[in-house]
């Protein structure tokens, strides 16, 4: 499933990360959201706008964009 599917707080482990652009993906891959990595939805704001994560006691705003290409399985 996506992660933009997920419930708020419900821990997931990353499966696969489809980057299209690989800036985005290697910022990310430096901030520890890569495959393997268990992250949580913290907050999710409205018509269409970034999604907060925590991955490793961490807080991570990602566009909703991004988040609709990486891929969760539920832990």
């Amino acid at each position: 499933m996506k992660l933009t599917e997920i419930e708020l707080s419900l821990p997931v482990r990353i499966v696969d990360m489809a980057c299209n652009n690989q800036l985005v993906c290697r910022r990310l891959n430096d901030l520890g959201i890569m495959e393997g990595t268990l992250v949580s939805i913290k907050k999710r704001l409205p018509f269409g706008g970034p999604i907060t994560l925590e991955a490793g006691n961490q807080w991570i705003s990602i566009r909703r964009c991004e988040a609709l290409q990486i891929l969760v399985e539920a832990v």
